[in-house]
């Protein structure tokens, strides 16, 4: 059986608070975007070996058993002894360590995966519940459809944003933004204006309202991320954003709309409707 679980953007995303906890709170809407990864598992009639993991596409650092989809099977396994000797394979298409939770979709989707082929009955909500154990951003891939998070990300309200009128220029430069560092650079301070409100608004008023807490500090970092956001709205962006703590950025273009920006060949470049 195969998935394909996909990645996010932000839209807007702002540091509230730092927790006692040492996590942050944050509030942000997710939107999801068709990149896809390619998720298989097949049950293997092999009981000596109850799990095997493997990947091809963009090479995957560290050690496989630290593989959210690898966690998953293990977080389920745990409750779900039932659950047959399997093989997974993943062909990972979205970039790594880029703010497009290309991870966490792919641990989240592994959960709905081994709910789905072996009818586990497992509801949303739990799913919810054993996707936040894998990452403050897997939760929002059980739902996979645009919403406001708040908290470490894992309180969801589903919003009805529909931007299938437009098209979305995806841009990653390939820069690592480590996110412990980035979550260093950022001072909390509570919201001005609700997300909800702000994303209600026309989309031609979110350049001068919605923003990314993240973009000032690693843009002063890295000017060659700046340099890509400036391009996106010189070409015609409506608006123009990077993602999560980066380094890819977005530019929300006019559907009958082609632009046509000329990015180094080492760029990771996508236009998707």
């Amino acid at each position: 059986m195969v998935l394909f679980p996909n990645c996010k953007i932000n839209l807007g995303l702002h540091i509230t608070r730092k927790r006692e906890d040492g996590y942050h709170d944050l509030e942000t809407v997710f939107y999801p975007i068709g990149i896809k990864d390619v998720l298989e598992i097949i049950h293997t009639p092999n009981p000596e070996q109850a799990f095997s993991f493997s990947s091809s596409g963009l090479a995957i650092q560290g050690n496989p058993t630290d593989n959210l989809c690898a966690k998953a099977y293990q977080l389920l396994k745990k409750d779900f002894p039932q659950i047959p000797s399997i093989q997974m394979h993943l062909h990972k298409q979205i970039p790594m360590g880029a703010g497009l939770g290309g991870g966490s979709a792919d641990g989240a989707f592994a959960l709905k995966l081994l709910n789905q082929l072996f009818h586990l009955g497992i509801s949303e909500e739990q799913l919810i519940l054993y996707a936040l154990e894998l990452g403050s951003d897997c939760p929002f891939f059980i739902i996979n459809q645009a919403c406001i998070g708040k908290g470490r990300g894992e309180l969801l309200e589903r919003l009805t944003l529909d931007l299938s009128q437009y098209k979305f220029l995806i841009v990653n430069p390939g820069i690592h933004i480590g996110t412990g560092w980035a979550f260093a650079q950022i001072t909390p301070k509570p919201v001005a204006h609700p997300l909800h409100e702000l994303i209600n608004q026309p989309i031609t008023t979110w350049k001068d309202s919605l923003s990314n807490d993240f973009e000032a500090p690693v843009m002063a970092a890295y000017p060659e991320i700046a340099q890509i956001k400036n391009a996106l709205y010189q070409e015609g962006a409506l608006y123009a954003s990077m993602s999560g703590s980066g380094s890819t950025l977005y530019g929300i273009f006019e559907k009958g709309y082609s632009p046509k920006i000329s990015f180094p060949d080492h760029y990771m470049t996508a236009l998707v409707d």
